[in-house]
């Protein structure tokens, strides 16, 4: 439970490392210092190895893979094969994606309501934009509330359920 808690945050910080980059988002002084602080140990060696190619970080994603690999390394203890360990280790990167998008559209449901100047508010817009605004062309605003949260909100659980699907899990 510890190791998967510290995987998690680990991994969850690189993975909206390399989306930060890739959607090119500069986040409040404050997180980004602690995303870099968190992250630059292992990032900037593995920068060396792995060069961003195409305007991406992709140190920071193959970091991310890195930290699900080492957490899920633990079944190993209790008899799994290298080649499950490899498919839970992938499923779980997949499950972490799906699951950091969701709760980033939560964090930005959650400040419209509570406080739309929060100073974290257009940094959180920022994140869920690339993944709200083909959906805002389809799906209109209903009597000034939109509605293309909760559908981005179905939809990234249709690819869960997909992915779960995919690796015999559902």
């Amino acid at each position: 439970m510890i190791v998967d808690a510290i995987a998690t945050i680990l991994g969850g910080v690189l993975l909206l490392r390399f989306w930060m980059q890739a959607i090119r988002v500069r986040p409040p002084s404050s997180l980004g210092q602690f995303i870099y602080a968190l992250t630059d140990w292992m990032v900037l060696p593995m920068r060396r190895v792995i060069p961003g190619v195409g305007g991406y970080d992709w140190a920071s994603l193959v970091g991310a893979f890195l930290v699900v690999a080492l957490a899920t390394s633990v079944i190993l203890f209790f008899g799994a094969s290298f080649e499950m360990v490899a498919l839970m280790a992938l499923y779980t990167f997949l499950t972490w994606i799906l699951y950091g998008f969701i709760g980033s559209l939560f964090i930005e449901v959650i400040l419209s309501w509570v406080n739309p100047q929060a100073p974290m508010a257009p940094f959180v817009q920022a994140l869920n934009d690339p993944l709200l605004r083909p959906l805002r062309k389809v799906v209109p605003p209903i009597g000034g509330i939109d509605l293309s949260v909760m559908v981005a909100m179905i939809l990234l659980k249709i690819v869960h359920i997909l992915v779960q699907m995919l690796f015999g899990l559902r």
